[in-house]
């Protein structure tokens, strides 16, 4: 393989990998809280604050993955 297709392969991995945990991460809090206020409908509005930050808590992973991708 030459250089150049190898960084490429590489950036995509980085990429496609860095992002699998976090979607499927963000997907179970997503789920979660939604059981969670179909269970107990007053909760909603204390779990919505949590819910966001445990997802952006999990976004900044895949953004850490993209980052390192254009580092490459």
């Amino acid at each position: 393989m030459e250089a150049e297709t190898l960084a490429i392969l590489t950036k995509g991995l980085t990429i496609a990998i860095g992002g699998i945990a976090p979607a499927i991460s963000i997907g179970l809090i997503g789920s979660k809280a939604m059981e969670a206020i179909g269970r107990n409908p007053e909760a909603a509005g204390k779990l919505f604050v949590p819910m966001l930050l445990g997802m952006a808590f999990a976004e900044a992973v895949a953004i850490y993955a993209l980052v390192v991708s254009f580092t490459l």
